[in-house]
């Protein structure tokens, strides 16, 4: 597994793109708990979804590599992170069609229109928040990607 071109970003930092992972026996293993010793991931996820904004709106780690439960998403404009996140309550079922980075084509995939979810912040304090409508969405499909689920 390779990386992409390290480049500065701001005084210091590196900006680390990382491959996408294409391979399914990979992906559907599911994904080891996070800890704080995991912050450079979710900085390389960071900067691996920056890179892709043009056609993605979330990676979950082991999208580049890393099997630990973390997720990173699009929400109103930034970028959110979730360490350990999992999902304590849903509502309102639905059935739609989806399209990731890490496999060809368009799949079909139920989701939840709301769900509340319980994760750790970037400082390992837990919380909870409810996302609706296209972020719970993309939520859960990262989390499929954390339980090793391919859609």
């Amino acid at each position: 597994m390779g990386y992409g071109a390290g480049t500065k970003k701001q005084q210091g930092e590196i900006e680390m793109i990382r491959e996408i992972m294409k391979d399914e026996a990979f992906l559907a293993q599911p994904s080891e708990p996070a800890g704080p010793e995991d912050l450079p991931t979710a900085q390389d996820l960071r900067d691996t979804l920056e890179a892709h904004k043009s056609g993605c709106v979330g990676m979950a780690a082991n999208m580049i590599g890393v099997r630990k439960r973390i997720i990173i998403f699009e929400d109103g404009g930034k970028y959110t992170v979730l360490f350990n996140p999992r999902i304590v309550k849903r509502s309102d079922r639905y059935t739609t069609e989806e399209g990731c980075l890490s496999l060809t084509g368009v799949r079909p995939a139920t989701r939840w229109r709301s769900i509340k979810v319980e994760y750790q912040n970037e400082a390992f304090q837990t919380r909870f928040k409810t996302w609706t409508g296209w972020t719970a969405q993309i939520i859960q499909h990262e989390l499929d990607h954390c339980e090793g689920i391919l859609i």
